[in-house]
């Protein structure tokens, strides 16, 4: 049953027969918690046609739906709001064909496709906190699309050039004496890691040494010898030497094992990896076609530039006076890539911090100027940084909050709160482990997820492991609970058919209020998809948890001695239940069916 349409069809006909006008744009919006009702219209641009203020006009309307519509029970106006009930037949109506529904929440394919891309490291570090939050959202908005029909290309670009790496690979040489992976015990992307700090620490003892003989800053940034090393040995790279070219990919190797292990903890994954040490020779060509189109333009220096000042921007180097390439010509190279890729795709997500705000801005605008019409197909993903009680996070100084480190704390935390609340004194060891890595890992997304992509954001473990609370473990508890319900109502012989719910013809507030929330879970999905915002299904999934308990406090459902009554309740448990799951899917997150 379409309640959305009904709905809007009546109102249409109401208006139509008082006032003998049509109107195509209907205002109707939910209705404030503090008045009685589900929907109400907004009756302000409907006084125009009814030559009556906007209360009376409201008024009409309402009065107009009771007595005609069969789907208003009783309204209320303030000012120029109506507000209306909807009739407690019709929310069984709707929830009948939610339930009969089986594919309830996941629409057929629309035959359109998109690419999400999320994660993109450099490889001289193992994944962070930060990290979390991007693949997290990525991840999330990928399987929001797919749910809603889309075809979705999950990619990440892998940042395995540049001076970055180079950093590590000459600390390694100076002072690594060949440890590897094996022979330290220690994760590859964590050793790589590792030779970065220990870059960074010499780096700035060096810098020390040459200031306190005279030389100025500026200049000991550029002469200390591990940097120079550092620069030698990208100029190696991007001349082929077979040592450098061989460390180098030695060393990456340990971070992509180690990469993997990271991704199959977080519970992502990705269709298709592209390679900034592969792409960026294809946006160096590019770059050379627009100079010669006069898209760009070439410095006395002889780098190549793009003006952008025209566009309410600045002057951008794309190609250097060395002519090598800059993050920018290895973006424009990847951009065309995978739409040669993937040609049918509707555009790009990039899931990347709000610090590159301005880089987009720019990539897309090149891209625009270059002759590419799915240059406005593509969106950045901009994220606010997860912040910390002990404060910002640097990886050159080793200050990191580490992704491996904090899913194993989130985890153990999940473990010892599962034993001391004492509900699992059956469960096997496998069980158990199985279970803390269930909710500590969806404690950390939950959190990470919740909040609207846009905002800046403080990570706080302690409140994120919480069963009580806007929380994860609270909707993986809730849904427990309700499987619980199930198990016992089947146990007893209590199976609802869809024909037997239509007999109940009352609801408690508490489920008419739950029905309405399923009803509007579509409408969720796709606000979230819109707005590339998974915090959408994280706070419906809470509303929704957080009204089935209300449900579930004040009506003790096995004492209800009405049959019709008592399974349409258990039906009602389970679709709760099942739509929780579906929620928590979207956003990578597991629940148990016992906890």
């Amino acid at each position: 049953m379409n309640l959305d349409f009904q709905l809007r069809s009546s109102i249409s006909t109401a208006i139509s027969s008082l006032f003998n006008q049509t109107i195509e744009q209907l205002q109707i919006q939910p209705t404030n918690a503090e008045f009685e009702g589900s929907h109400t219209l907004v009756c302000f641009p409907l006084a125009k046609i009814s030559k009556k203020g906007p209360e009376q006009t409201a008024t009409a309307i309402g009065e107009y739906l009771v007595a005609n519509s069969g789907i208003i029970s009783r309204f209320n106006v303030v000012k120029g709001f109506l507000n209306l009930v909807i009739a407690d037949k019709v929310w069984v109506e709707v929830f009948k064909s939610i339930y009969a529904d089986k594919n309830f929440g996941t629409l057929s394919s629309n035959g359109k496709e998109l690419m999400v891309e999320y994660s993109s490291p450099n490889t001289n570090k193992p994944l962070h906190l930060g990290h979390l939050r991007n693949n997290f959202l990525g991840y999330s908005v990928a399987e929001i699309y797919k749910a809603l029909g889309y075809t979705v290309h999950k990619v990440q670009i892998i940042n395995d050039r540049g001076i970055h790496i180079c950093k590590s690979m000459a600390a390694w040489k100076l002072f690594g004496n060949g440890e590897t992976p094996q022979s330290s015990g220690i994760k590859g992307d964590h050793l790589v890691g590792k030779y970065y700090v220990e870059f960074d620490k010499n780096y700035k003892a060096q810098m020390k040494e040459l200031m306190e003989k005279g030389m100025p800053e500026a200049e000991a940034e550029k002469k200390a010898p591990i940097m120079l090393l550092a620069i030698e040995m990208l100029q190696k790279w991007e001349a082929k030497d077979n040592d450098t070219v061989q460390l180098w990919k030695t060393m990456n190797g340990w971070v992509y094992e180690g990469f993997g292990s990271t991704y199959k903890r977080m519970g992502v994954d990705f269709e298709k990896l592209y390679y900034e040490s592969e792409t960026y020779l294809l946006g160096k060509e590019e770059v050379l076609r627009g100079l010669e189109q006069g898209v760009f333009f070439k410095k006395e220096d002889g780098s190549v530039w793009v003006d952008l000042t025209g566009d309410g921007l600045d002057q951008k180097v794309l190609l250097r006076a060395d002519g090598t390439s800059v993050y920018m010509t290895q973006d424009i190279g990847t951009a065309i890539l995978r739409f040669k890729d993937f040609p049918k795709i509707e555009g790009q997500v990039y899931t990347v911090g709000n610090e590159q705000e301005y880089h987009f801005k720019v990539l897309f605008l090149i891209m625009k100027k270059l002759g590419y019409k799915w240059a406005e197909k593509c969106y950045h993903l901009s994220y606010g940084m997860v912040d910390l009680p002990t404060g910002k996070m640097k990886s050159r100084e080793g200050t990191v909050v580490d992704a491996d480190d904090l899913m194993q704390e989130m985890v153990d935390e999940a473990q010892k709160q599962t034993r001391e609340l004492g509900k699992i004194e059956d469960a096997t060891e496998k069980q158990i482990k199985e279970l803390s890595e269930m909710i500590g890992l969806g404690a950390l997304k939950f959190f990470l997820l919740k909040v609207d992509p846009k905002k800046r954001m403080m990570f706080d473990p302690n409140e994120s492991i919480q069963l009580q609370g806007h929380t994860g473990p609270f909707i993986q508890y809730t849904h427990a609970r309700i499987r619980a319900i199930v198990r016992k109502a089947e146990s007893i012989g209590v199976k609802p058919g869809e024909s037997e719910l239509v007999q109940v013809t009352s609801l408690e507030p508490a489920e008419r209020d739950s029905i309405f929330m399923l009803n509007n879970y579509i409408n969720k999905m796709n606000e979230a998809a819109r707005d590339y915002s998974p915090a959408v299904i994280a706070n419906f999934a809470f509303d929704l948890a957080k009204g089935y308990n209300q449900f579930y406090q004040t009506i003790p459902i096995f004492n209800e001695s009405d049959s019709a009554k008592l399974k349409f309740r258990i039906a009602f448990s389970k679709v709760v239940a099942d739509v929780l799951k579906k929620s928590m899917k979207l956003l990578g997150i597991e629940v148990p069916e016992k906890m």
